[in-house]
């Protein structure tokens, strides 16, 4: 893992615990300020004000936790579906003549190297996906080359249809795991919630006299931990929330043991 991933996967953490750290102490400082200029700060309506807010943050960490999650579903989901089109693939190959009958079993097996290479180093990212995109646009050659020959032939579509299987679910997995992101304005308002809150929170340590650093402190990596479950499970690309590639392991021993 390089420096630069480290530094990031610690700012995953770092960023929320201050964007909770500092709100309570700021607004516990100021707290502590109307306390001291008026002894008769009432403390029931703040008390409601920060229940309020409270319950509006815990509804946005779970819509956000909530889109994370689904998507690594589907991540876990589109693995299986893209380990089945390959294996399918490899058995139709078995069905058309040569020489794109090997050719395209050879493919096939680099093709599900690159994949678990990219499970295990995702360094290696760049130069997989370009290579994967090689690969699947010679196995669509071959599919149409298969196809000047005989279109009627039903080996040939079972054929074309499980290498047009494979190139969907390339796709999707790109798009799912690289490029769909918990939307911007999701992260904005939570934010926006959470600073709201724990000010509000902070304040009313400070008129009640009640609050601690260490339990400031406790709730700010609580909080902390939380967002980092949400953006670990949001950016696969960490390598800290990946699906098990066993299913894909299993395809590469079939595929290697013939």
């Amino acid at each position: 893992m390089t420096s630069e991933k480290i530094f990031a996967i610690a700012l995953m953490f770092l960023l929320p615990f201050i964007s909770v750290l500092v709100p309570i102490l700021v607004g516990q400082f100021y707290g502590n300020y109307r306390k001291k200029k008026s002894e008769d700060v009432q403390q029931a309506p703040v008390g409601a004000v920060v229940g309020a807010a409270f319950g509006l943050l815990a509804f946005m960490l779970a819509i956000t936790f909530q889109i994370a999650a689904n998507r690594f579903d589907a991540r876990k989901q589109l693995l299986l579906e893209e380990v089945t089109n390959i294996r399918t693939a490899y058995l139709r190959a078995g069905l058309i003549p040569e020489p794109y009958r090997s050719s395209t079993k050879k493919y096939l097996v680099e093709y599900v190297d690159l994949r678990v290479d990219l499970a295990t180093d995702l360094s290696k990212l760049d130069a997989g996906l370009s290579r994967s995109q090689q690969i699947l646009d010679s196995l669509w050659k071959y599919t149409e080359a298969l196809a000047e020959q005989d279109r009627s032939s039903e080996v040939y579509a079972m054929y074309t249809t499980s290498v047009n299987d494979m190139v969907d679910a390339y796709n999707q997995r790109i798009a799912v795991a690289l490029q769909y992101r918990i939307p911007p304005a999701v992260l904005f308002v939570l934010f926006i919630i959470s600073f709201v809150s724990m000010l509000l929170l902070g304040y009313q340590f400070g008129i009640s006299g009640k609050g601690s650093l260490k339990l400031i402190i406790l709730l700010s990596v609580i909080f902390a931990i939380v967002m980092f479950l949400i953006l670990a499970l949001d950016q696969p690309e960490k390598g800290l929330a990946t699906v098990s590639q066993k299913p894909m392991i299993y395809l590469q021993q079939q595929l290697r043991g013939k």
